[in-house]
């Protein structure tokens, strides 16, 4: 990889370039730089998440997660470079499977919504869905890993089910369960009828 950053303001970009760390040069408007900067959103979406009152084992996991997210904005960075892991995608499964068993089965489609910190989650989850579109967009016109797309996608659907977990953990007073959709099929009370 490329040299550590030893100062921000380089002045190399004011030609509207950015350096990749393999040495090379691509306009700002490349895919590759718009999968990292989208990768780079959402690490700091999580950043503002981890900035809220959270259960302890998830915010142990959401910090692993955002070292995880540098790894592969690295990787990204470094065309042809590896540098996630396929662990860190089992990682998330695991995570996965461990939240979900908490979890009662969905009624409805639930709004992005209840507490702060669960409305956060959907933010990054939003945002992560968009950073997977833009590597498999990447991957379209040049080589990329399975495992960054993989983990995008897996780390949106975790976002999703830790949604439903911090509005149970209800630390600021105003969640406590999922906020549903009111569809039409609801409200003429079909229930789980198709």
């Amino acid at each position: 990889m490329g040299n550590r950053l030893t100062q921000i303001a380089t002045r190399t970009g004011d030609d509207g370039t950015t350096g990749l760390s393999d040495g090379s040069r691509v306009p700002k408007t490349h895919l590759r730089v718009a999968a990292m900067g989208d990768v780079d959103e959402l690490n700091s979406h999580l950043g503002v998440l981890l900035a809220e009152p959270l259960p302890d084992d998830v915010r142990e996991l959401l910090v692993v997660v955002q070292h995880e997210l540098f790894n592969l904005g690295g990787e990204l960075s470094w065309p042809g470079g590896t540098l996630l892991k396929e662990a860190a995608v089992q990682h998330l499964d695991d995570a996965l499977a461990r939240y979900n068993a908490t979890l009662p089965r969905l009624k409805e489609f639930i709004l992005p919504a209840g507490t702060r910190s669960a409305a956060l989650a959907h933010v990054a989850r939003t945002v992560a869905r968009r950073a997977e579109r833009a590597v498999v967009l990447l991957a379209a016109q040049e080589a990329v890993h399975a495992a960054p797309r993989q983990y995008l996608n897996r780390l949106s659907d975790l976002l999703f089910v830790l949604a439903r977990v911090l509005n149970r953990a209800n630390l600021d007073g105003l969640g406590g369960d999922d906020v549903y959709w009111k569809s039409e099929r609801l409200a003429r009370g079909g229930g789980d009828e198709a």
